[in-house]
C-alpha cells in the first residue's frame, strides 16, 4: 500500500479470543481442599494489524488453526472482536449495534469454504439468490430481481434456466460459483473469500479462481483471500500475509514474498511448496509442534520452533517492523541481523 493510497478495510490491534471454559461444573476445580472456578481462553487472534487497498486481493496464509478465518469473520463482524478496532472507509464498524452494521452488511460480503454446507437446501437458486436482493434493495420490483438474478448467473457461468433447482442438484464447482453469485447480487466492494477452492476438484479450482479474478476486474472487488495452498496465493495475490498462532509475522507484497521471505515462519513455509527440478528454497524442516493456542509460548509465538532464537525472542513479542525491501515483519532476528 502506498502512502497516498486510502484503505478500503482498517485493521488495527485486533485480538479475538474465545471461552471455552464451560458450564459451572466443568469449571470447577478443588486445589488444597478449596474450589475454584478456572477459565479456558482460546486466544485465536492476537493484535493483527493491516490495511487492505481498494481494489486488492490480499491473501491471508498459515497453517490450520493459525487464526485466519477467524480474523476475516471478525473483520466482517459475524465474530465480535475482543478488543481492535475495524474500519471500513475510514469509519469504524466493530462497535456498531447490528442495525446500524445493515448498510455495511451489503458492502462488505463473505464466500464460505463450504458450498455444500453454505446454501439452504431447501430453497431454490432462484430463492437464494433474491433473498439478500429484496432485503436489501426493497425498491426493485419483482421483474428487475427476477432479472438481476438471470444476469449475475450468467456472469458467474451458470445457466438462469437452472434457476429452480436446488443445490443439491449442481457439482461442487457449480455450488460455488452460485455461492459467488449470492455474494454478487447485492454490489458488494469488499469480500472475503475464506478457502473458497479447498472442497473442489483441481480441475475445477482453476475454474473458480479465474471466475474470482474476473469478478474482480469487471466489478471492481476487493478480496481478503484465505487459503493455505501458497501455490494459489502466488497466482492471484496482490500482497500476503502470512499469520502463525493468530500472529502476523510477515506482511509484502507477492514478488518480495516469494522471491525474498524474511521472516523464518514464511521461509518454512514456502520450501514447503512441491518444485520440479532443483530450483527454489531447500525444504527447511521445523521441529517441535505447534503450541495450542490456549497456552501460548510466551514472547514470540514462533520461538518454540524458531532455529534462530535466543533469549530476547523467548520473553520479548516483536513488533511489526518494515524492513528495506518494503515488507515487514515480526522477528527480533531480523531486527538485530541474526538472519
Amino acid at each position: 500500500m502506498t502512502a497516498q493510497t486510502q484503505p478500503l478495510v482498517g485493521i488495527t490491534d485486533v485480538v479475538k479470543h474465545f471461552d471455552i471454559s464451560g458450564g459451572f461444573l466443568d469449571r470447577l476445580t478443588f486445589s488444597g481442599g478449596m474450589p475454584s472456578l478456572t477459565t479456558t481462553t482460546v486466544k485465536a487472534i492476537n493484535g493483527v494489524s493491516l490495511d487492505i487497498c481498494q481494489g486488492e486481493i490480499l491473501s491471508v496464509v498459515g497453517e490450520s488453526g493459525c487464526g485466519k478465518s477467524t480474523l476475516g469473520r471478525t473483520v466482517l463482524g459475524l465474530y465480535p472482536p475482543t478488543s481492535g478496532r475495524i474500519e471500513f472507509r475510514g469509519e469504524r464498524i466493530d462497535n456498531l449495534s447490528a442495525k446500524d452494521m445493515l448498510p455495511y452488511r451489503r458492502k462488505m460480503q463473505m464466500v464460505f469454504q463450504d458450498p455444500y454446507a453454505s446454501l439452504n437446501p431447501r430453497m431454490t437458486v432462484r430463492q437464494i439468490l433474491e433473498e439478500p436482493t429484496r432485503f436489501h434493495f426493497p425498491d426493485l420490483s419483482a421483474s428487475q430481481v427476477q432479472d438481476k438474478v438471470a444476469e449475475v448467473m450468467r456472469q458467474v457461468g451458470v445457466d438462469p434456466a437452472w434457476a429452480g433447482r436446488f443445490p443439491h442438484e449442481f457439482s461442487g464447482g457449480q455450488r460455488q460459483r452460485i455461492s459467488i453469485a449470492r455474494a454478487l447480487m447485492v454490489d458488494p466492494e469488499f469480500i472475503v473469500a475464506d478457502e473458497p477452492i479447498s472442497a473442489l476438484d483441481v480441475s475445477i479450482q482453476a475454474q473458480i479462481l479465474n471466475l474470482i479474478m474476473d469478478c474482480q476486474e469487471r466489478f471492481g472487488l476487493t478480496y481478503m483471500f484465505i487459503t493455505h495452498d501458497l501455490s494459489v496465493v502466488e497466482h492471484i495475490s496482490t500482497r500476503v500475509a502470512v499469520m502463525y498462532l493468530g500472529t502476523l509475522c510477515e506482511l509484502a507484497d507477492k514478488a518480495s514474498l516469494y522471491g525474498d521471505p524474511q521472516h523464518p515462519y514464511s521461509r518454512a513455509l514456502l520450501s514447503a511448496i512441491p518444485r520440479l527440478g532443483s530450483a527454489g528454497f531447500s525444504h527447511i524442516r521445523l521441529k517441535g509442534e505447534v503450541p495450542t493456542p490456549i497456552n501460548l509460548p510466551t514472547g514470540c509465538v514462533f520461538h518454540t520452533r524458531c532455529p534462530y532464537t535466543d533469549e530476547r525472542c523467548r520473553r520479548e513479542i516483536p513488533a511489526l517492523r518494515k524492513l528495506p525491501n518494503g515488507s515487514q515483519a515480526a522477528c527480533h532476528a531480523l531486527e538485530e541481523g541474526r538472519i
